[in-house]
């Protein structure tokens, strides 16, 4: 298994692996926008956001962005937000989103950007990602609706608490 940050020669790949996945979603009746996001789409999303990718024999097996407050699609609470998280059907209960997910967290947002804290937000009426995102240590914070099909919870977990204290703190005035 090898964990990187993605390319611009990945994204005929990266768009198959997000179509593939997020169409389970699709058939629900909610609609992510990594479910059918262009080729064009997904380079401004490279140019403004981290987005790592697992990988195994050359194949992109999973997934996970990182949009940032002052990309071109910040989550609403002034923290780094994850999103456009996938893993190829194929790989469905082999570990390997979980894998990138912990690696991401540990590696990435604790160890080298220092983050207080991360959001991302999810469908209220998806039957399992709220539940997921519960049991990695997330905690509701709020909820919008952005779409006709769906209303976002956002959740929020904290990675280091006396950061967060202090950015609440000057954040908050």
């Amino acid at each position: 298994m090898n964990f990187r940050l993605i390319s611009y020669s990945d994204i005929p790949a990266y768009q198959q692996l997000l179509h593939r996945a997020y169409q389970a979603t699709s058939q629900l009746g909610i609609h992510f926008a990594a479910a059918t996001v262009e080729p064009e789409e997904i380079a401004q999303h490279i140019d403004s956001n981290a987005v790592y990718l697992l990988e195994k024999e050359q194949q992109l097996i999973s997934t996970l962005s990182i949009r940032f407050p002052w990309g071109n699609n910040p989550g609403p609470y002034g923290l780094p937000h994850l999103g456009w998280f996938a893993t190829d059907p194929i790989y469905k209960g082999q570990g390997y989103g979980n894998a990138l997910w912990d690696w991401v967290e540990n590696e990435i947002l604790i160890n080298q950007l220092k983050l207080p804290a991360v959001t991302l937000g999810t469908a209220a009426n998806h039957p399992w990602l709220a539940k997921l995102y519960r049991q990695k240590g997330y905690q509701p914070i709020g909820q919008a609706d952005l779409t006709s099909d769906h209303t976002t919870l956002y959740f929020e977990k904290i990675l280091n608490h006396q950061n967060y204290t202090n950015w609440k703190k000057r954040s908050h005035r």
